[in-house]
C-alpha cells in the first residue's frame, strides 16, 4: 500500500537526498520494527492490527529504501557494468533465497515463527552497518523544499510511459506483478494442504529457486550479450509461465512434490536471467537524474498490482481451488510473454542510446 499511495512522491524526495544516508537510516528503521514482532509476540500483545501496521510501516520505508538502492547502484559502476553489476547481486540474492527459507522452514518448526522474525531484524541491522561503509561520492541534497514535486513526478511518468521499448517494458511488467500476486497468494496453502508439505518441506522446496536463481544470474551477462537484452527477458518471461505450469501439477502422492520442487527451480532459473538484463536495460537508459523516479513509478505500478491480485487470488483461490488458480496465474504468464515477444522491447539491448 505505501508504494500505491506515495511511489511517485517518493522517488522524487529519494532523487533530491543523498542516497546512501537513506540505504543506511531505512535498513535501521526496517530492522527497529521488525524487532517489535517478537518482542510483542514474548509479552503477549502481537495482534492482527499491529502486525498490519508493522507491515505498512516497513513498507513505506521500503519504498524509499528500494528507491535509493536501485538508484544507487549507477553510482558504484561505469554504465557499462551496470548489467554485471545487477547480475552480481542477483547472485547474492540468490544465494540468501537459497538458504534463506530452509533456514526460515527450520527455525518456524524448531523455536517458532516469531525466532525467524528476529533473525531477519538482525539482517538489516546489518545491512545498515555495511552500507554505511561504502565508500561513493555522489551530488550533495538539493531542493528541501516540497516545491516542484508535481512537476518532477511529472517527468517521472512520462520518461517510463512515453511511446517506446521503456514504456512496452513497463506495462508487460505490471502484468506479470498481477499475475505473481495471484500465484504466490496460494502458492503456500497448495503447499501446505494439497502436497502436504510441512514447514520445513515448504521452506526447502522453496529454496530451489534460489539455487535457480544463482544459474541464472551466473549466465545472465552472456545470454544479454549473446541475444540482448529483449530476447533474455522474453525467454526468462516465457519460462515462468512452464515454472508455474509445473508447480500445479504436484500432488500429496509420493514424489508428488517432484514438480513443486523442478517449477521453483525453472522460476529461480528465469527471474536470474530476466533481472539484471531488465534492469541493466533501463538503468543503462534512464539518466542519473531520473534514476529513482523511474524505478518507483515501476514499483509503485507493480505493487498496485499485488494489491489487487493478491486478494483477488486468495478470494478465487478459495472458490475455484488452488490447483486451478495456478494453472491460470501460468497461463497468464505465458500471455505476458507473448505480449512482451510482440513489442519493440524484443530488439531491445543494452547501450541503446535512448528508450524509445
Amino acid at each position: 500500500m505505501p508504494y500505491l499511495l506515495f511511489g511517485i512522491i517518493g522517488g522524487v524526495l529519494v532523487e533530491r537526498s543523498r542516497r546512501r544516508p537513506l540505504l543506511v537510516v531505512t535498513d535501521l528503521a526496517r530492522g527497529l520494527l521488525l524487532l517489535a514482532v517478537p518482542a510483542l509476540a514474548a509479552t503477549g500483545s502481537l495482534s492482527l492490527t499491529a502486525l498490519l501496521l508493522i507491515v505498512a510501516l516497513f513498507g513505506l520505508f521500503s519504498l524509499v529504501g528500494d528507491a535509493a538502492f536501485l538508484s544507487f547502484v549507477p553510482r558504484l559502476v561505469p554504465a557499462g557494468l551496470i548489467t554485471p553489476a545487477h547480475a552480481r547481486l542477483d547472485q547474492s540474492d540468490a544465494v540468501a533465497q537459497t538458504s534463506g527459507p530452509a533456514l526460515a522452514g527450520a527455525l518456524i518448526s524448531w523455536l517458532g515463527a516469531p525466532v525467524a522474525v528476529l533473525v531477519d531484524a538482525f539482517s538489516y541491522l546489518v545491512s545498515a552497518v555495511l552500507v554505511s561503509r561504502v565508500q561513493v561520492v555522489g551530488p550533495p541534497a538539493h531542493a528541501s523544499s516540497l516545491r516542484g514535486i508535481g512537476a518532477e513526478a511529472a517527468e517521472g511518468l512520462r520518461w517510463v510511459y512515453r511511446q517506446g521499448t521503456l514504456r512496452a517494458l513497463a506495462v508487460n511488467t505490471h502484468a506479470w506483478f498481477l499475475c505473481s500476486a495471484v500465484a504466490g497468494a496460494v502458492v503456500t496453502p497448495f503447499a501446505l494442504r494439497t502436497v502436504g508439505l510441512g514447514p520445513l518441506g515448504l521452506g526447502l522446496a522453496l529454496a530451489a529457486a534460489g539455487v535457480g536463481g544463482v544459474l541464472g544470474s551466473s549466465v545472465a551477462v552472456r545470454l544479454g550479450r549473446r541475444w540482448g537484452a529483449g530476447h533474455v527477458v522474453i525467454g526468462a518471461r516465457a519460462l515462468t509461465a512452464l515454472a508455474w505450469g509445473l508447480v500445479a501439477l504436484a500432488t500429496s502422492h509420493p514424489w508428488g512434490w517432484v514438480p513443486f520442487v523442478l517449477g521453483q527451480l525453472l522460476f529461480g532459473l528465469s527471474l536470474g536471467a530476466e533481472n539484471s538484463n531488465e534492469m541493466g536495460y533501463q538503468q543503462s537508459v534512464t539518466p542519473d537524474r531520473l534514476q529513482a523516479r523511474m524505478n518507483t513509478t515501476k514499483r509503485s505500478v507493480n505493487r498496485a498490482m499485488i494489491v489487487v491480485g493478491a486478494p483477488l487470488g486468495g478470494l478465487l483461490g478459495d472458490h475455484f481451488g488452488f490447483r486451478t488458480m495456478l494453472v491460470a496465474a501460468a497461463a497468464g504468464f505465458a500471455v505476458v510473454a507473448l505480449d512482451l515477444a510482440l513489442s519493440p522491447f524484443r530488439s531491445a539491448r543494452v547501450g541503446d542510446v535512448r528508450a524509445v
